[in-house]
């Protein structure tokens, strides 16, 4: 990220290492505390747009029996940064691990925090939500107000087909064994593709500082969105390499090394 410019990216997707709750390769660092997403975040808040967005999918892992609410230490200082928590929204990914389960519910949800620098300047809400009265026409909702009071909106609404997807989606883990990489922790390509499609805008340009197996580039390059990762594992920068070569259909993208970042960043804007 030292080598971006400031205000140069559209959206971030990541998802962060989650407390260590993950073993990833030997050539991988697992340090991870303050000290390392603290300046991440700072990074992110420098690199985005005015109007851009940073989705943060993280979790919380469980340590002599308390969850250790780094994730909200990681929003909190989000917005000392500067930016908005435009949302908080709930991943519901349906499977679980069976350990604790003697002193506590299942836990089947991650966070996913949404950060935005000022209005987000794009906003494509996903609208499947089947409505049961669809075709019928409704009085306004009643709105309430400060002091509790309730005011009656005037006039009458056709009810569509499909509402705006609330803030929890449900989403398997893994919606296809063919999309598995190896990769321990590897970002669900619905989930990516869904916030994408939300914050962002054919020839946008989508970052993720935590690439892995890839997930978020390849589907970006697919969806007619530009794309930059960043990777320390070699292992992991090649398994997205191919991978997005074969979403897209092309060559395998080039490493970073050989790219004139702030020309490129002239050509593209």
């Amino acid at each position: 990220m030292s080598r971006m410019s400031d205000n140069s990216i559209d959206l971030v997707v990541t998802s962060p290492p989650y407390d260590k709750l993950r073993a990833y390769n030997d050539s991988v660092d697992l340090s991870w505390g303050e000290t390392v997403w603290k300046p991440i975040i700072g990074e992110l808040a420098r690199v985005i747009k005015d109007g851009g967005v940073i989705v943060w999918i993280v979790n919380d892992a469980t340590i002599d029996g308390s969850e250790t609410g780094s994730s909200f230490r990681q929003a909190l200082h989000a917005m000392d940064c500067g930016l908005r928590l435009h949302d908080t929204m709930i991943w519901e990914k349906g499977g679980f691990q069976a350990g604790g389960l003697n002193v506590r519910y299942a836990q089947t949800i991650e966070y996913m925090f949404i950060f935005s620098k000022g209005r987000p300047k794009t906003f494509n809400p996903i609208k499947d939500r089947k409505n049961k009265n669809y075709g019928r026409t409704k009085k306004k909702p009643s709105v309430r107000l400060s002091n509790g009071d309730m005011r009656t909106q005037e006039g009458y609404m056709l009810l569509a087909k499909y509402g705006i997807r609330k803030c929890v989606w449900e989403i398997p883990h893994m919606s296809s064994s063919k999309e598995r990489t190896g990769h321990p922790a590897q970002m669900n390509a619905q989930l990516a593709h869904d916030h994408i499609r939300s914050w962002s805008d054919r020839g946008d340009i989508v970052y993720d500082p935590f690439a892995g197996s890839g997930t978020t580039c390849a589907v970006a390059a697919q969806f007619g969105r530009l794309y930059i990762g960043s990777e320390i594992s070699e292992e992991y920068t090649n398994m997205s390499r191919a991978r997005i070569a074969k979403y897209t259909g092309e060559g395998v993208s080039k490493p970073a090394e050989d790219l004139d970042l702030f020309k490129w960043r002239e050509q593209h804007d």
